[in-house]
């Protein structure tokens, strides 16, 4: 027996019966030899940690444009907090932490530059439109290692593709709208409690909220602190989850309530904010121009792959991967004048 093969052993004897087993997994596309000490969601886990696509998100714009400030999240942060709440999480379930860790390190790595608004023009330039989920899943299986792909699991590709609703239901009742494991569907809520601490934090940083702009409701159900608001999240998701019987992964009615309605007051408070907004309309142009550009002189940018993808699909992944500072280097470059020698 060698390591991997006890680590097997270990996850069959000590994981939940509810828990993705790596041994159990569905396999990949493209078929591999087993590693000697690593488990398949080690691997996929590992792949995606040294991806190109994942050191990016280090220089993307969550919600607030990173070139404004040191302390604002990025979308690295975001991911590694997610990943944190999610392990957390998972280890309360005795569910498996690997493929946990996995799916949350890849969930964002199709996100655009200037964070949802880039998404949204996108969205509209694109006949198909645009998501960053389904882009997420394109860059792991099309885009990375020169479009030959990361080969991922078909649980991590599962709950990647399915971390998301935008702002539809959390945790829908519809198995089919879910993650098919369990470990994919606590990355799925600990994506929301991450981002809801996270960009309420933020926005009071930017001077856009007050502490006392908070409702009083829902100070008075998730606490008035940061960390109290995430700890309060992560106590329900683990207990109403195991009241469930571990069948899936749940939040109390009160809880996910107060979430909802905060997920809503920063919508309203802050995505939505006329100084925000304006902020962002500029980067829509920036979008705009390029992809126009891109598409009329795809030599030297768009890539010959994936094969049989139409220019407009290749054009959008070249701008998807690109990070909010080279994406405003390279719209000066191409539009702005340059200044003659003497």
């Amino acid at each position: 027996m060698n390591i991997r093969e006890e680590l097997e052993a270990i996850e069959a004897q000590h994981l939940s019966p509810k828990a993705c087993r790596s041994r159990d997994s569905k396999g990949r596309v493209r078929s591999e030899s087993p590693h000697d000490f690593r488990t398949a969601f080690q691997r996929d886990r590992d792949r995606i940690l040294h991806s190109k696509s994942f050191r990016r998100l280090k220089h993307k714009t969550q919600v607030f444009l990173a070139p404004f400030g040191d302390h604002y999240r990025t979308r690295l942060t975001h991911t590694l907090e997610v990943s944190a709440i999610a392990r957390t999480i998972s280890r309360a379930l005795r569910l498996n932490e690997d493929l946990t860790e996995a799916i949350a390190l890849g969930h964002d790595l199709g996100h655009t530059p200037f964070g949802h608004a880039g998404e949204a023009t996108l969205a509209r330039l694109l006949p198909g439109g645009f998501t960053h989920y389904d882009q997420s899943l394109r860059v792991v299986d099309k885009l990375e290692y020169d479009g030959k792909g990361l080969n991922l699991s078909f649980e991590v590709r599962d709950g990647i593709a399915r971390h998301s609703k935008g702002r539809g239901k959390i945790l829908d009742r519809k198995k089919e709208d879910l993650p098919s494991t369990l470990e994919g569907q606590v990355v799925r809520v600990s994506d929301v409690i991450a981002y809801v601490n996270r960009d309420l934090d933020d926005a009071m940083r930017a001077g856009l909220l007050r502490e006392s702009d908070i409702p009083r409701p829902l100070v008075a159900v998730l606490g008035k602190y940061h960390a109290k608001r995430i700890d309060k999240m992560v106590v329900d998701v683990v207990e109403s989850s195991l009241k469930a019987g571990l069948g899936r992964i749940a939040m109390s009615d009160e809880i996910m309530k107060a979430v909802v309605d905060l997920r809503d007051f920063l919508y309203d408070r802050v995505y939505h904010h006329p100084e925000a907004k304006e902020e962002l309309r500029k980067t829509e142009k920036i979008i705009r121009d390029l992809f126009g550009y891109f598409a009329e002189h795809p030599d030297g940018f768009v890539k010959d792959y994936p094969a049989g993808d139409p220019v407009e699909v290749r054009v959008a992944d070249i701008i998807a991967g690109m990070t909010d500072r080279y994406a405003m280097s390279l719209y000066e470059r191409l539009f702005f004048p340059k200044s003659w020698r003497t």
